[in-house]
């Protein structure tokens, strides 16, 4: 999500009622869509549009063989939840509201991105979310649930991650390699003409950063820099011998892409010079298969346990009147993440939609 201090607050009537209509157009309109277009490439056993409405999506498949799902709503004002034994299930699951915003004060507005992540036995998600008074100062916070069911127990706040400057920041996600934890996350650097860079930090516990943090990435390439100059929305992937970290670049409209960071395994993952960064998107608009604005991904595993799955967001169209934080229809999307022979992934292109629900 591409965002900058003087963008005006959401629209909310207009969020909902693009939400309201974008389900109805999608439940009556896609069997004639894809019966004219059979040259678009198909679109796998993945039911697409995933789930309508629904932006940075986060899919993790847990130990007790349940995908969790969680996203940002439209109206940017809480935190949900969906469960199902299988990937397509996600679609029909029903979701619950397991957080809301804060009336007034700290975390009160601007609610996005939450991703939530099993440590040590216990849930956690990490969020954006900015004072009710003052909604573009945007800060990354933490919920603890030491309840193996996310849906029951209590979510507690555990704060806001605290980096080094207290600046525009969001976007956090955790993974660990060689037994250390570490935090990916975005937010603007005093001094820098841009809006994020994407930072990089060791973590004492899953809501405290060890320190220093180092900068991985920053807008520089024409791709990163339409519309707005943002890196954001990092995600880690494992695998043949390499740290893939792939990040959201650009404006949130039809221009926004992923790239792609690289380090080996072995390296020390605080040293900026043992990444390398892709000087070409790797994940962008497809007007064959209509789909726009594709971003903020993460990584899943289907349901043989092998195969790994890209879920990301995208709009089913190009143009956009005003500004794309107000229009509610990016959906989440998955498909099948291919790879190369030399070990790299494979993104291709994001997939048509498949035919209506239900047909």
């Amino acid at each position: 999500m591409s965002r900058a201090d003087d963008l005006p607050a959401p629209n909310r009537r207009l969020v909902l009622k693009g939400a309201a209509l974008a389900a109805g157009a999608l439940a009556a309109a896609p069997a004639t869509t894809a019966a004219a277009a059979p040259s678009r490439k198909a679109a796998g056993p993945y039911v697409n549009p995933l789930v309508l409405n629904r932006a940075d999506p986060h899919i993790t498949r847990h130990k007790d063989g349940s995908y969790y799902f969680a996203a940002t709503a439209p109206e940017y004002d809480r935190i949900i939840l969906r469960r199902s034994r299988t990937l397509n299930g996600l679609a029909t699951a029903a979701e619950s509201v397991i957080w809301r915003a804060h009336p007034t004060g700290d975390m009160g507005a601007h609610i996005w991105a939450p991703e939530m992540h099993w440590i040590r036995g216990k849930w956690y998600i990490y969020f954006a979310a900015a004072p009710a008074e003052d909604v573009w100062r945007i800060r990354i916070w933490v919920l603890e649930n030491s309840n193996p069911d996310p849906f029951r127990g209590t979510w507690v706040e555990k704060g806001q991650i605290k980096t080094a400057w207290e600046t525009f920041s969001l976007d956090a996600t955790t993974f660990t390699h060689r037994g250390t934890r570490y935090l990916a996350w975005a937010q603007h650097e005093p001094g820098m003409g841009n809006n994020t860079a994407l930072w990089l930090s060791k973590m004492a516990n899953p809501w405290t950063l060890t320190g220093p943090q180092v900068r991985l990435s920053t807008p520089e390439y024409d791709w990163e820099c339409i519309g707005f100059k943002v890196n954001e929305g990092a995600y880690v992937l494992k695998r043949n011998g390499r740290i893939f970290m792939t990040y959201s670049a650009s404006a949130t409209d039809h221009n926004y892409c992923v790239g792609l960071l690289t380090a080996p395994a072995n390296a020390d993952l605080m040293n900026p010079a043992n990444w390398s960064k892709s000087p070409t998107p790797v994940f962008t608009s497809n007007d064959t298969n209509q789909q726009y604005g594709p971003g903020h991904n993460c990584f899943t595993v289907a349901e043989d346990g092998r195969t790994d799955v890209l879920v990301y967001h995208a709009r089913q169209y190009k143009e956009i009147n005003g500004d794309p934080l107000n229009d509610p229809n990016r959906h989440t999307r998955v498909q099948t993440l291919g790879w190369k022979p030399d070990g790299t992934p494979d993104f291709g292109i994001p997939v048509a939609d498949t035919a209506p629900r239900g047909a």
